[in-house]
């Protein structure tokens, strides 16, 4: 498959550089990139290549793109479920969920030898340099010569997330081998409460920053490199009726009673409020067991009205009682409709997407953590969001699961918001690349 001309010129970067972090936006073709390199590489007598990338991307996105852009490459996809023996077969690229990682650094050093690449597509999967995933990633990159990541997002909560990307890639030599360190140069505390402290960018952290790391860095905007007709992205109001919005604002008083009562609220207490009152709104009342009673479905009604005025759309929801309303409402209507979420199996992933593509289903109902990374819906027209999202990753990433290389029509993106309500905040910290929980204690002052 032909490459664009900052493809081309992206794999001559890896040609000469062996540690790269590729931020290029959403739909500009990095997996591409990163897979014709790679079999450069192995013509010449390279070694392996080890991909880590999210459970949803294994098939849709890398098994996919090495059918089209390296056909003669053996490729070998391991679930939890056959890892060792998809581990053990004759391949030249093994392609393993982030999760696998764990599993992946009990594996005998000599295992390792045969391989001299490691591809972590959507790193941000790995910046929390404390959890399981990213101590054992922090192991399994020292048997690599050649590190290649790619995120289109590596700092949506902070300039902060990508210490540890960066440390992946580099072993601490242009950011330091001390994420507190790192943090008090770039960053400065701020008293949010008497117990809670958050910390926010410098003015110049971002600047900072760039300049460190710029000779490992590629970066294209979309517009930029990508001829494709505009999305349109703006917001739809949802009004709630006299009993939701009365609903809504006694689970308001509560939460300012609360923080009124405790001095020593937690960010995960915090947390907690900020969620009920994003559920409330969207339409029901969620107890700790996850059981949920619904407020209202007159929001859902208004996101199906958007998607029959459509030809293929593709909604994005927030919590289980969003995905269970969507699916009623279109059974009702008798749209023909398939849900991507944690709960789709391997296989039918695998289906989904050309499914989609080929134009079987009118709606495609998705959780952003499951299908806002990588998948190509070029067949959708729109996105919507039921109900808004304080994501800024699974966000900007599900703005181009539509509006990406293919894409011939003009798109759009709509956001459902609920006005009067935390999902105006919400949008407008989103809006204001400030998507952090803090929106919520702000909002209750």
């Amino acid at each position: 498959m032909k490459l664009f001309k900052h493809q081309q010129d992206d794999v001559k970067t890896l040609e000469k550089k062996p540690r790269v972090f590729n931020m290029s936006d959403p739909g500009t073709g990095k997996t591409g990139v990163h897979i014709t390199a790679f079999s450069n590489r192995r013509k010449k007598k390279g070694g392996k290549c080890l991909v880590l990338a999210p459970k949803s991307l294994l098939h849709a996105a890398w098994g996919a793109d090495l059918r089209k852009f390296a056909p003669h490459l053996r490729q070998s996809i391991a679930y939890a479920s056959n890892r060792l023996k998809a581990l053990n077969v004759q391949a030249d690229i093994y392609i393993v969920n982030h999760d696998g990682v764990k599993a992946l650094v009990k594996l005998p050093p000599a295992y390792w030898k045969d391989f001299d690449t490691i591809i972590i597509d959507e790193s941000t999967a790995y910046k929390h340099r404390t959890s399981q995933r990213s101590k054992a990633v922090n192991r399994l990159v020292k048997h690599f010569k050649h590190r290649e990541l790619l995120s289109a997002t590596p700092t949506s909560n902070g300039v902060c997330d990508i210490w540890h990307q960066v440390n992946l890639l580099d072993d601490g030599q242009r950011l330091g081998t001390s994420f507190f360190s790192f943090r008090a140069g770039v960053c400065t505390p701020h008293q949010l409460m008497r117990n809670i402290v958050t910390w926010e960018d410098k003015p110049n952290a971002e600047a900072i920053v760039s300049a460190l790391i710029s000779d490992l860095t590629i970066r294209h905007k979309f517009e930029d490199c990508v001829d494709i007709p505009e999305n349109h992205l703006y917001t739809v109001e949802f009004e709630l009726s006299a009993s939701h919005m009365s609903a809504y604002k006694e689970l308001e008083k509560e939460c300012v009673l609360y923080l009124s009562k405790n001095q020593t609220i937690s960010a995960v207490n915090a947390a907690v409020l900020y969620g009920k009152l994003l559920q409330v709104s969207s339409g029901a009342v969620y107890s700790s067991t996850d059981a949920y009673s619904i407020v209202d479905v007159d929001r859902y009604e208004l996101v199906l009205d958007l998607v029959e005025a459509r030809t293929h759309t593709v909604v994005f929801f927030n919590w289980a009682h969003q995905k269970e309303l969507l699916i009623a409402e279109a059974v009702k209507r008798k749209l023909s409709y398939e849900v991507f979420d944690g709960s789709t199996s391997d296989t039918r992933r695998k289906e989904i997407v050309p499914e989609f593509q080929a134009g079987e289903y009118r709606v495609l109902f998705a959780h952003p953590q499951s299908a806002g990374h990588g998948l190509t819906l070029t067949k959708g027209v729109a996105t919507i969001w039921a109900s808004p999202t304080h994501n800024l990753e699974h966000f900007l990433q599900g703005l181009k699961r539509i509006h990406r290389i293919g894409q011939t029509l003009k798109t759009e993106t709509i956001v459902v918001v609920a006005p009067n309500t935390i999902e105006e905040k919400v949008y407008t910290a989103l809006m204001n690349k400030d998507a952090k929980m803090t929106t919520l204690l702000e909002y209750l002052k």
